[in-house]
């Protein structure tokens, strides 16, 4: 049982772990573009936190999905008995939002980022520049959403 709910929280450690890593690195890339535009014009900070800030939604995803596996197994209540079964179960359903959140965290940087330069040269292009980035989301969505149907469908 030890070791069903190890995994368990091992894979909501996981899922936080990886779409935090994802936010980390795709805020970083966007925020380089965004001080190298900044510096040549620092009217435009207002047009460009929004886009800087975008790929930081891939965190939350991973902390809610690591959220609902915590619930699923009364992580916050003092645990309970989880199989091998249930914790390799629960395991392998935090993957979808970590490593969504990972990979669309940091593309979704790359693309905040070409935006961010769209905006440098045209302004009035704002809305088209946030757009893009927000394009990329759609799969970390995906991914939270195939972490909670996945946990939703295992019997602790």
């Amino acid at each position: 049982m030890d070791i069903g709910i190890g995994l368990a929280v091992g894979g909501a450690a996981f899922a936080a772990f990886l779409a935090a890593c994802g936010s980390a690195w795709g805020i970083a890339i966007a925020a380089e573009a965004a001080g190298g535009v900044l510096t040549e014009d620092p009217d435009k900070f207002g047009r460009l936190l929004v886009m800087v800030a975008l790929p930081g939604t891939q965190g939350f995803y991973g902390f809610l999905g690591a959220f609902y596996i915590m619930m699923k197994i009364n992580l916050l209540g003092g645990g309970m008995p989880v199989s091998l079964s249930a914790g390799l179960q629960l395991f392998f359903a935090a993957l979808p939002v970590g490593m969504a959140g990972l990979i669309s965290g940091y593309y979704q940087g790359r693309a905040s980022a070409a935006g961010i330069y769209l905006v440098a040269k045209r302004p009035e292009e704002t809305g088209k520049a946030i757009i893009l980035p927000a394009m990329v989301e759609t799969y970390a969505v995906l991914g939270l959403l195939a972490t909670i149907l996945l946990v939703s469908g295992i019997k602790v």
